[in-house]
């Protein structure tokens, strides 16, 4: 196995002349190779992004619940007293906080802006409700609720939470579903210029053939080229890609809508697997294309 690995990148002088060193074929092969390595990148950035927002949502949207208290201003502070007096009594609910003034307008100054005067406008107050052990009975709560605190509205976010989960998991699906089809281009573009090779230079490979080479050791020539062309095109398209990511905005500067479009911790590690994978196909792909097309020119 070593042996081979030293020969693919040591090669044959001699073979290699067969193969035009520089060309439209070698430009092709790199910039394919880049391209295709660079959007790979982003596409598994996505994916990987994707993955840790659906979780978070899961994490965060599961164990929280939500209040809405609406009620005349005379009778606000009783029923938001009475309202946390059945959330502290009710099993499964671990704490029930009322939210302030500055945090109710927090949570709306992404859709009305800063400054919101909450005191002039009939906001609900908001309650949240973070949830112990298994969670309590959704509907046995609401029933309380209905008959002590009328104005009282519980939402437990099953509504928001599923939906999101669900558009996150496909999102990460369809990244990796680009990856897939980035990867089957890149081998579909390397065939064709290894094929062009081939063409291009069938007269020389008549003449090896009338002094002995066999088609083993002429296909060898090119799937070296090749590959390496493949590998490094693919390193540097890699190279870029990560310098494109790490320019990104991060999640706080987005306002938090971003959620950090990228690779965090030992993620950094993923795409530097992608020039390894680039090299291999460009291996194998260039192999079938030069043992056919010498078949067919034999």
């Amino acid at each position: 196995m070593l042996r081979k690995i030293f020969d693919l990148l040591v090669g044959d002088s001699q073979a290699d002349r067969t193969v035009p060193p520089t060309g439209f074929t070698a430009r092709l092969t790199v910039f394919t190779a880049g391209a295709m390595a660079f959007l790979a990148v982003f596409a598994l950035a996505l994916s990987l992004a994707t993955g840790r927002l659906a979780d978070r949502w899961g994490a965060e949207l599961a164990r929280t619940s939500t209040l809405r208290i609406s009620a005349p201003e005379d009778q606000a502070a009783a029923q938001l007293q009475a309202a946390i007096t059945v959330l502290e009594t009710t099993p499964g609910v671990g704490s029930a906080r009322a939210l302030t003034s500055e945090e109710q307008e927090a949570l709306l100054e992404p859709w009305f802006g800063p400054g919101l005067p909450l005191d002039t406008l009939p906001i609900p107050q908001l309650v949240e409700i973070i949830e112990d052990g298994d969670g309590y009975d959704a509907t046995g709560l609401r029933a309380r609720l209905q008959a002590e605190v009328p104005g009282a509205v519980l939402d437990d976010h099953t509504r928001w939470r599923e939906p999101l989960i669900e558009a996150a998991s496909r999102l990460r699906s369809l990244g990796w579903v680009a990856i897939l089809l980035i990867g089957a281009s890149m081998v579909a573009l390397i065939t064709l210029a290894a094929q062009a090779a081939l063409a291009a230079n069938a007269q020389v490979i008549r003449v090896m053939r009338l002094v002995g080479a066999k088609d083993t050791y002429i296909a060898r020539a090119f799937v070296r080229r090749f590959t390496l062309r493949g590998l490094g095109g693919a390193a540097i398209g890699t190279l870029l890609g990560l310098g494109a990511v790490l320019l990104l905005p991060s999640a706080d500067a987005a306002g938090g809508f971003l959620t950090g479009l990228g690779f965090q911790g030992i993620q950094w590690i993923f795409p530097l697997v992608i020039p390894l994978i680039g090299g291999i196909s460009a291996f194998f792909a260039t192999r079938m294309a030069a043992l056919r097309m010498l078949k067919e020119q034999s």
